[in-house]
């Protein structure tokens, strides 16, 4: 068998050798030497066809044969064609599967390895696109108008409306723009329907959105009757919503019911939310049948709170008793989908978990859950108020039945709030004893509907006036529920008009801490510290309750009072004038400005606001003495008469406003009737002095004969006047005299003993009259001339003290019922309380 295997020599040579020869033919820089390509470059030779038929095969004329006694033979260049062997650029070709390509121990001349071709330099430049061409301009305008709808849509998000429509408007500008130049250029069916879609539609929305009602219309119109625009009838219900907004309710029914006909049943939600929409335009339009029928569909498919509730307004609407307690049985049936509150509870075991119900207690889907719940009491609250006094015999057994109903569904700690609103509705009915009553069996419950229910118990005790009774439920009130603060106000309440302000104070602070937000609290604490003196602390809890309640008259009033108080006239303007901004009717405030300014010096303002208080509220005897006083000055007499004779019949027993008027008429020159005038004062007060005497005066100076009977009569009253003054001065000194003896006798026992002073209601002495009654007095005791008789009255005659009207209403302490929602205040009209609204 090893015969027939040849061995080849170890001279013989390789099988393959030959591919790496250098072939000259390749050789470029020796082409300027080589005499067969520069023959064939000047004459036709190179174009004649090849040789190679000397040439048979591909491997032979390139190498020698396979043997040892063969010799390699270059060929030369001008041969024909390299053979598939060859040589080329200095390297030979490899064979794939001996050498990989690329690599090669014989290196040519003067080159590097280089398999990426990185010395050929950095790659050409990109070709830039040519913007000029047609279709690159669509496609920007194309982006700028996207481009724009965004920015439109951006704006309105930042509540910039009109910003938003102006953006609208110019992408549609810009889009039709594009659509004309695709019609030009013969492409107009590559039109982008969706974005002319895109661009109508947020045309119509900013429209709508700007209450441009019927530009939106049209809008919408366009891309509804464009049969290319695909689900464009569902834009039919914003179509009807707009009408809605019109009050065209007949045809917002009819573009619902349209868009209701056009989505099929798969989309159950959103044919529920227009069924929705149609039964509100029904009890909008009193159709309360046809408004019936789309809400038990609803309830029947997918029940919710608000349709609940709607279906027992229309119930109540037509009278149905029956179904209203159906509609509440199903109302209270409805599920929330809302997880307990037990889920929120960490337990103590597992502190990752503790963490985690941490982290997720009060994120914003534990708030959507507990504004969701809040929501579905409000309704439920509200539809047992309704219905409770028609469907039973009264509104108690009403009441009973709609907590039996709550105790069995998922909403039973609503039970004892309607029982509270029970108590709540007897108040409104004048019913306290059964109010009481009812509040009275909260005391066994549970701490927070005890200190609930004790708490308007003390309300109601406070304001009848039966200080203890209120003391008590509020002490019991505060027992059950320390952090209570409306129990904190009313204790709080009770010891302030006991007169004990530092108590007060603590009380109302600590409600304060508890709730910040307890307006009535901070309020009664404004005027604890007004009566303690404190001006500045009692102005700092005014102006932080005005930064709660701006619209608040009260508080406006208070801050004016106290910077009156403390000399700041214009402040005390500047707040009254905030203060008519809100009540522009209030005479009282209107009055308190004309008197600042006139204490400025002001006259004509002063008159200004001194008139509009007078326009507002015609017997104020303040404004009317005041404004008959600045007639006198002025010198207009005869205006004078008409205030006067407006205070006369105000106070016919008041003989100076009768004698004002006999004075006008004197002054401005009418004597007959100045005469007349007094003549019928004398008849109705011949006691008086000051007539006579100008009787007399007028008498003789018009020289009529009755000037000695009433001169006759002046001496007899001014006798009996003497007497009388002798008898009240001689009961006085008596009287001075058995005190001062009774003081003597009892200074050993109580040397530093002094007599009580008399206070008033308002906590201030009685001694005296008001600095506001002086002025007065003194203006018209100024008025005429010092000759003139009626001008020496004393005090006693003319005196008008004033009391300031506002200032006991405003000056009582805030009380503090519980509350359970807004149908459960008390309103200032029906219980007489001076409540801060919340």
């Amino acid at each position: 068998m090893m015969e027939h295997v040849h061995l080849a020599a170890e001279e013989e040579d390789d099988l393959y050798s030959g591919y790496n020869d250098y072939n000259p033919a390749f050789d470029s820089e020796e082409l300027d030497n080589d005499p067969g390509f520069q023959q064939a470059v000047r004459t036709s030779h190179g174009r004649r066809p090849p040789m190679t038929a000397k040439f048979p095969g591909t491997a032979i004329g390139g190498r020698a044969l396979g043997t040892s006694f063969g010799s390699r033979m270059p060929m030369a260049s001008s041969m024909g064609r390299p053979m598939t062997g060859a040589v080329q650029d200095g390297a030979a070709r490899p064979m794939t599967a001996v050498r990989a390509a690329g690599y090669s121990s014989a290196m040519a001349r003067g080159s590097a390895f280089d398999p990426l071709g990185q010395s050929k330099g950095p790659a050409p430049q990109l070709e830039t696109k040519n913007e000029d061409t047609p279709e690159e301009k669509m496609k920007i305008l194309e982006r700028k108008v996207n481009d724009l709808i965004e920015e439109s849509c951006m704006a309105h998000g930042r509540g910039d409306l009109q910003l938003s429509l102006e953006k609208a408007k110019e992408a549609g500008r810009k889009e039709r723009a594009l659509v004309r130049q695709r019609e030009q250029t013969g492409t107009a069916d590559t039109i982008n329907l969706d974005l002319t879609y895109s661009v109508l539609f947020n045309l119509a929305n900013q429209y709508a959105n700007n209450d441009m009602y019927p530009e939106a219309l049209n809008t919408y119109q366009v891309i509804v009757k464009n049969k290319m625009f695909s689900n464009a009838g569902l834009l039919k219900v914003n179509m009807a919503n707009i009408y809605f907004r019109q009050k065209n309710y007949p045809k917002a029914i009819k573009f619902y019911r349209m868009a209701l006909d056009q989505i099929s049943n798969a989309h159950k939600e959103l044919r529920i939310k227009i069924m929705q929409n149609i039964a509100v335009v029904f009890i909008r339009i009193g159709k309360y049948s046809d408004a019936i029928t789309s809400l038990e569909h609803i309830m029947s498919e997918s029940p919710n709170i608000k349709t609940g509730y709607n279906l027992i307004l229309c119930y109540y609407a037509i009278g149905d008793r029956e179904r209203m307690k159906k509609a509440f049985q199903k109302l209270i049936s409805v599920l929330l989908g809302v997880d307990e509150e037990d889920k929120y509870t960490p337990p103590n075991d597992d502190p990752h978990t503790n963490l985690v119900i941490e982290a997720i207690k009060n994120d914003q889907l534990h708030q959507m859950e507990r504004e969701k719940k809040a929501l579905a009491e409000k309704f439920i609250m509200t539809a047992a108020k309704l219905i409770a006094p028609i469907i039973e015999a009264s509104f108690a057994a009403g009441f009973d039945w709609c907590v039996e109903m709550v105790k069995g569904s998922q909403y039973v700690e609503l039970a004892n709030d309607l029982e509270i609103n029970k108590a709540i509705t007897y108040l409104r009915q004048r019913d306290f004893n059964q109010a009481v009553e009812t509040l009275k069996m909260f005391e066994k419950k549970d701490s927070r509907v005890k200190s609930a229910a004790a708490t308007n118990l003390s309300f109601l005790y406070f304001l009848e006036k039966d200080l203890d009774q209120a003391d008590r439920y509020a002490d019991l009130a505060m027992a059950a529920d320390r952090y209570n603060p409306a129990a904190l106000t009313n204790k709080g309440n009770t010891v302030f008009v006991r007169h004990d302000y530092e108590k007060a104070a603590e009380f109302y602070k600590e409600a304060l801490r508890n709730d910040s937000s307890c307006t009535e609290a901070l309020y009664n604490l404004g005027l604890t510290y007004k009566r303690l003196g404190r001006l500045e602390e009692s102005l700092d809890c005014f102006i932080k309750l005005h930064a709660i309640l701006r619209n608040c008259a009260q508080v406006m009033y208070q801050l004016a009072s106290l910077y009156e108080t403390l000399e700041d006239s214009n402040q005390a303007i500047e707040w009254l004038m905030q203060l008519i901004s809100v009540t522009p009717t209030d005479p009282q405030a209107l009055a308190k400005l004309g008197e600042l300014y006139d204490h400025e010096g002001d006259k004509s303002q002063a008159f200004q606001y001194y008139y509009e208080s007078f326009r507002y509220f015609p017997s104020n005897m303040d404004v009317i003495e005041w404004l008959g006083a600045y007639y006198i000055d002025t010198q207009f007499c005869e205006k004078a008469i008409h205030y006067f004779e407006r205070a006369a019949l105000i106070q016919p027993t008041q003989v100076k406003w009768q004698l004002m008027v006999a004075s006008c008429y004197r002054r401005s020159g009418n004597y007959q009737k100045a005469l007349e005038t007094y003549k019928s004062i004398h008849q109705k007060f011949p006691e008086s002095v000051e007539c006579l005497r100008f009787l007399v005066r007028l008498c003789s100076d018009m020289g009529l004969k009755e000037v000695q009977d009433y001169a006759t009569k002046l001496k007899k009253v001014e006798k009996m006047k003497e007497k009388r003054e002798q008898r009240v001065k001689s009961g006085r000194e008596s009287s001075a005299r058995s005190r001062r003896e009774g003081s003597a006798s009892s200074v050993g026992s109580s040397p530093n003993s002094t007599p009580p002073i008399k206070s008033n209601d308002s906590g201030h002495s009685s001694q005296g009259t008001s600095a506001k009654g002086e002025r007065m007095s003194a203006r018209l005791r100024a008025l005429p001339g010092s000759n003139e008789p009626y001008e020496a009255s004393s005090q006693r005659d003319v005196d008008a003290s004033y009391v300031d009207p506002l200032g006991p209403q405003l000056e009582r302490p805030k009380t503090a019922a519980k509350k359970r929602t807004e149908e459960d205040e008390f309103a200032d009209e029906e219980l007489g309380d001076d409540l801060l609204p919340e």
